[in-house]
């Protein structure tokens, strides 16, 4: 036996964990958890996010084989990869989707009901997956033509975490809009993680939609993009106030984030805030904090900076 491994089984048997106890005590509050919720009858499972970053994959690479896919694929096996790929990817999402009407019902068993509704979700959205390519490909061009460090599209569709991001986005927001909005919230976030940019599923996008570096993006909820519309680090899409109810509880759903109509840029660190509009056309600079709508072909800026300098004190 060597000295580390002879090291290591002494520290293991001096050690003093007490797991039992720790198990007991996170038993007792896993319970109450559950209790709490009028979960404690067999709670059904929540859809897993592991496999939800697999189907985010799956799709991926069926939508774009000769990228996303398999390397050594050869023409005329395409066609087979794609349907091999969306026939078992499909049928992945379909468990998670049922996952997640059985835990809405709060029922022991799932439901013929809702076995039947999964079915007819998966189809629906499989149905919707050449719409969400030919969104893509116009992302993919826009990105192309808007970054002058784009050499071609491939690259935009490999290496660009905007595009990532919006990929993710454009699935999540047609199984939001199926009726499986945690499962959406779920494969936005799992690109939120990996480039920092955040796209709530529920917000509507239009084509041509390109997010250039990306990272520290926000776009709420209840927001609506236009067609050709530009953004860069940092920008956020956000709430300017959280109404609550009178027993002092946020309000759900409403109408709170910006309208960005057709053909507008916003530079890196611009806020907007509340229900406002920024028409069609026009430029916001960065770091701008705007809470108020701006007319079709408005240009906002911060204020230019003064600079003075004062000689011999100058007044001072």
């Amino acid at each position: 036996m060597n000295n580390s491994k002879r090291t290591r089984d002494l520290l293991l048997r001096s050690a003093q964990l007490d797991v039992d106890s720790i198990v007991a005590e996170l038993r007792t509050l896993r319970l109450a958890s559950l209790e709490s919720r009028n979960r404690h009858d067999r709670p059904p499972r929540l859809p897993s996010r592991r496999i939800l970053a697999s189907v985010a994959e799956g799709l991926s690479a069926a939508m774009f084989p000769n990228r996303l896919g398999s390397s050594e694929l050869a023409d005329e096996g395409i066609d087979h990869y794609v349907g091999h790929t969306l026939n078992m990817t499909l049928r992945e999402l379909m468990v998670q989707i049922q996952n997640e009407l059985h835990y809405n019902s709060g029922l022991e068993m799932l439901s013929d009901e809702d076995r039947a509704q999964s079915i007819a979700i998966t189809q629906s959205f499989a149905k919707c997956l050449p719409q969400i390519r030919t969104l893509l490909e116009s992302d993919i061009k826009a990105a192309y033509e808007g970054d002058p460090a784009a050499r071609n599209l491939d690259e935009v569709l490999v290496c660009y975490p905007g595009i990532m991001a919006i990929l993710h986005y454009r699935l999540a927001h047609v199984l939001h809009g199926l009726g499986v909005p945690l499962i959406a919230r779920m494969i936005s976030e799992i690109a939120h993680s990996v480039t920092g940019i955040e796209i709530h599923p529920g917000a509507q996008i239009g084509g041509s939609f390109f997010i250039d570096h990306g990272t520290g993006v926000v776009i709420g909820e209840t927001a609506i993009i236009g067609q050709n519309v530009r953004l860069y680090q940092a920008v956020t899409l956000g709430a300017k106030r959280f109404p609550v109810d009178e027993n002092g509880a946020l309000v759900k759903g409403n109408l709170r984030h910006p309208i960005v109509e057709d053909d507008v840029v916003i530079y890196a660190g611009a806020t907007i805030l509340g229900r406002i509009t920024i028409g069609r056309g026009s430029t916001i600079g960065g770091n701008v904090w705007l809470t108020r709508s701006v007319p079709p072909g408005s240009n906002i800026s911060q204020a230019q900076m003064r600079q003075e300098v004062y000689e011999n004190g100058a007044g001072i």
